[in-house]
């Protein structure tokens, strides 16, 4: 992982709950990792592995009967002191400022993020407004320069409609000017390419990689999409039932992935040389979170699992097997020693 002094965000043993009727659930259950400067930070699982739960962390969005029960959030701004967001007061002005000033977030689906009784040019302005002291003219000045850095034509009209009035791939061209129009330090893209097709999601994905070569933020990419990562990510941690199970380069990853889970989710990718009929599947379904199984929670789904040695236990802890490569199984060298002995 990259020097403390090149990260501009540290996430460490981060721990979310929520409380119900049922008691606690543990949505999030110690993660670790690390952003560093500039670069794409990807975090990849299936629906329920709780990477949303540790983004909005980030941003302090967990809202009851959720709470951040431990764990620490520092972030590292270019000209300020570093902070722990964790400790921060939910209605304090220095949260309320971090929030679409130095991070900010592009959400699933723009129909939901964007307001439909304000035009798109009010709701970028309010966001410079907010986080600027300009005036109302600045303000709409840089809209329409971020609309047409995002690449929608006659930007000085399409201030002026309003989200129904745009298609889909517009209206998530919105949201991200929106996001990045106060040049953040950090982007969160929470599946930023879900609600769209698979055209409109390559040029919204090359759209991202190139405002963030050119502004220079730092991503945290979201997504269950391995393929998403492939293009866009320069570092992958993988989660599984609120825990991080691998994380390296997204080189190691996509070459030599070291978790069985992480190889599933790999072998499920589609290919043009793959003649199979049907595509790998990784048996079963996320189990659930108040009925998390003992030792290794991948192991009922898992073709490596060993009885009386994955099933017993605490879950396995994140340890490196290659330089710079960590994944939590026990198994991990024997596994990687039989795929190396396949002819």
């Amino acid at each position: 992982m990259p020097e403390p002094r090149d990260n501009v965000l540290e996430i460490q043993d981060l721990r979310v709950s929520f409380f119900t009727e049922e008691g606690e659930t543990r949505a999030v259950d110690g993660v670790n990792f690390s952003m560093a400067r500039g670069r794409i930070q990807a975090l990849v699982g299936e629906s329920g592995c709780g990477k949303s739960v540790t983004a909005y962390s980030v941003l302090r969005l967990i809202q009851a009967p959720g709470k951040i029960v431990g764990g620490r959030i520092m972030l590292y701004p270019k000209n300020d002191e570093p902070l722990d967001i964790t400790t921060l007061d939910e209605k304090s002005d220095l949260l309320f400022d971090l929030r679409g000033g130095k991070i900010s977030m592009i959400f699933q689906e723009p129909m939901t993020a964007l307001s439909p009784v304000h035009t798109v040019g009010n709701q970028i302005g309010e966001a410079i407004l907010l986080h600027q002291d300009v005036t109302e003219e600045e303000a709409e000045r840089r809209a329409v320069e971020m609309l047409t850095k995002v690449g929608i034509p006659g930007a000085e009209k399409r201030i002026h409609q309003y989200p129904f009035e745009m298609s889909g791939g517009m209206r998530q061209r919105v949201v991200i000017a929106m996001a990045l129009v106060c040049n953040p330090e950090i982007l969160i893209a929470d599946e930023p390419t879900t609600a769209l097709d698979v055209t409109i999601q390559a040029q919204i994905l090359n759209l991202m990689k190139d405002l963030q070569r050119d502004l220079g933020t730092s991503t945290l990419l979201i997504t269950h999409d391995l393929g998403v990562v492939a293009q866009m990510a320069d570092e992958v941690s993988v989660m599984y039932l609120g825990r991080i199970v691998e994380q390296a380069g997204v080189r190691d990853v996509m070459k030599k992935a070291r978790h069985p889970y992480t190889m599933g989710l790999l072998a499920s990718l589609p290919s043009l040389s793959l003649h199979k009929e049907k595509l790998p599947s990784i048996e079963g379904s996320v189990p659930s979170l108040t009925d998390i199984p003992p030792g290794c929670p991948f192991h009922p789904r898992c073709p490596y699992f060993e009885k009386g040695r994955c099933d017993v236990g605490g879950p396995p802890v994140l340890r490196e097997i290659e330089e710079e490569h960590t994944a939590a199984c026990v198994r991990a060298e024997e596994i990687m020693e039989m795929k190396e002995s396949v002819p």
